[in-house]
């Protein structure tokens, strides 16, 4: 049996809470993947072109700094990769999470929540993150999700 791990970026509950109810249904562990410098709600006003996400989101190089690693990656075979759509894709700090890690031969699963924006090309561009990993094309998540929603979808994962 392999060893799950859901890690995730969340900055209004929304996302966490589907990673937990995902950790629940693949009885997995959870990580949350915190900036070293928490937002504030300045710093995310999408509609200021100074805001700190703005500015991060506009450097596809930006690798902010986190708050905490995982201790032990090399003992997960799969993780999940939770985070919001911002501006198209996934925020810089999931990026700095997923440079800061060897997920060869591990097998990643992206998921979002977005109240309407698409995925777009984020498993794509998590492919060049996450040199050597089998990434799975993801899924976006709106709204509730039942607990069985997420089972029929792990299970279709062969996980």
């Amino acid at each position: 049996m392999s060893k799950t791990l859901v890690a995730y970026f969340s900055v209004s509950g929304v996302t966490a809470k589907a990673a937990r109810e995902i950790a629940a249904v693949e009885k997995a562990d959870l990580f949350e993947i915190r900036p070293a410098t928490p937002y504030t709600a300045k710093d995310l006003d999408w509609r200021d072109a100074a805001s700190r996400s703005t500015v991060e989101m506009k450097d596809p190089d930006c690798r902010p700094a986190l708050a905490a690693r995982v201790e032990d990656m090399a003992g997960y075979d799969v993780v999940f990769v939770g985070f919001p759509i911002w501006w198209g894709r996934e925020p810089s700090a999931v990026d700095t999470f997923l440079t800061g890690y060897d997920f060869a031969g591990k097998r990643v699963v992206p998921f979002c929540t977005s109240g309407g924006s698409p995925m777009g090309k984020t498993a794509e561009r998590i492919r060049t993150l996450a040199p050597g990993a089998q990434v799975e094309d993801g899924k976006r998540l709106g709204g509730d999700v039942s607990e069985e929603d997420l089972r029929l979808w792990t299970e279709g994962l062969g996980l």
